[in-house]
């Protein structure tokens, strides 16, 4: 039997540190103060999607190979083609 989110078309929820390209790495700031800093995944380096990431950074826009720390985490977006309701369906005329 499959589960309810398996049906939907939801991927099964992933244990540690994971990330799709598109995803945004935010690391928290070392001190206080210190905002920290945040970035789009534009890359990922094995296909279970576990670090290093390449991610492009808001605030200089360089791109750099990041091996997050403890104080990273992760916003995952939906991936492409889908919402969080499922799969987005073309539009069709009648």
């Amino acid at each position: 039997m499959t589960a309810t989110g398996e049906r939907q078309g939801q991927e099964k929820p992933r244990v540690g540190l994971w990330a799709r390209v598109g995803d945004r790495l935010i690391v928290a700031g070392a001190t206080v103060g210190d905002e920290g800093r945040d970035g789009e995944i534009v890359g990922v380096h094995h296909p279970d999607g576990t670090p290093p990431f390449d991610v492009r950074w808001s605030d200089t826009g360089r791109v750099t190979l990041v091996f997050p720390g403890p104080d990273a985490r992760v916003h995952h977006f939906p991936p492409h083609g889908t919402t969080a309701a499922g799969p987005v369906k073309a539009a069709t005329r009648s």
